[in-house]
């Protein structure tokens, strides 16, 4: 079985965002990445499949050089190897475009993406894969098992779980629940020195369109400053909902 796994590349939830150009270009001077967290639960998924039934792994991401480490660090966990497509991710039409095209000429089984990515959220790139390459697509995965050529998925819905079958070839959007915490890889020296051996391949964009333009970022409105109401002074918490929150 041939796995490919979709890698972004995204600011770690501790740094400090900030834009520049008038609030209209994300400022990554100083930002630490890391792989994008719903991929790497898909990834270590890729790698249960590898050491179970024999499934190879190549991993991709839409980026320039600066994506590297972190394609390395794929590879170190396991992964056989890693393709860059050598362009700026403008937007989620444009990343899935990208991907499309080159899996038209490299044929995959499984295709583990990502349910979305935490920095824009966007929750596309699978689907349109999904669209452009008329194959299967489940999304909010917590559980992925193949046998021959049939999967079996479990998906969160709105109050539950839903379980279904089909076949592959298939691309699914991950999630927290695709395998424990506990059970993510952390890349030791041997995996380390042998990311130094393994293919990263870049290639060209082919081009394709970005459908959409950032106009302006914005970031949350700092938090008000809380009060303190004793519980013994209702009648002060109710005057406060009233008056000032306006929630009674």
């Amino acid at each position: 079985m041939k796995i490919l796994v979709c890698i972004s590349h995204v600011p770690d939830t501790t740094s400090k965002i900030n834009f520049t150009e008038g609030d209209t270009v994300f400022d990554s001077q100083g930002v630490q990445y890391v792989i994008n967290p719903n991929d790497e639960f898909g990834l270590t998924r890729a790698m249960w499949f590898k050491e179970k039934q024999n499934a190879t792994i190549d991993v991709i991401n839409v980026g320039k050089s600066n994506t590297e480490p972190t394609l390395r660090k794929t590879l170190a966990i396991g992964a056989d190897k890693a393709i860059r497509i050598d362009s700026e991710p403008i937007d989620g039409s444009f990343v899935a475009r990208e991907i499309a095209e080159y899996i038209k000429s490299n044929n995959y089984d499984l295709i583990i993406a990502g349910r979305e990515s935490i920095d824009y959220n966007g929750a596309m790139v699978p689907g349109l894969i999904a669209g452009l390459l008329q194959i299967n697509f489940v999304t909010n995965c917590t559980k992925l098992e193949i046998d021959n050529n049939t999967a079996t998925i479990e998906r969160e819905i709105d109050g539950g779980k839903e379980i279904l079958s089909c076949e592959l070839p298939l691309i699914i959007g991950g999630q927290k629940g695709l395998v424990e915490e506990s059970d993510l890889r952390i890349p030791n020296m041997r995996g380390i020195m042998q990311a130094r051996q393994k293919p990263l391949e870049v290639i060209p964009s082919s081009n394709s369109s970005s459908k959409t333009k950032s106009i302006k970022f914005y970031k949350p409105d700092p938090r008000e400053e809380v009060k303190l109401v004793s519980p013994d002074n209702l009648d002060q918490l109710i005057d406060l909902l009233y008056n000032e929150a306006k929630v009674l």
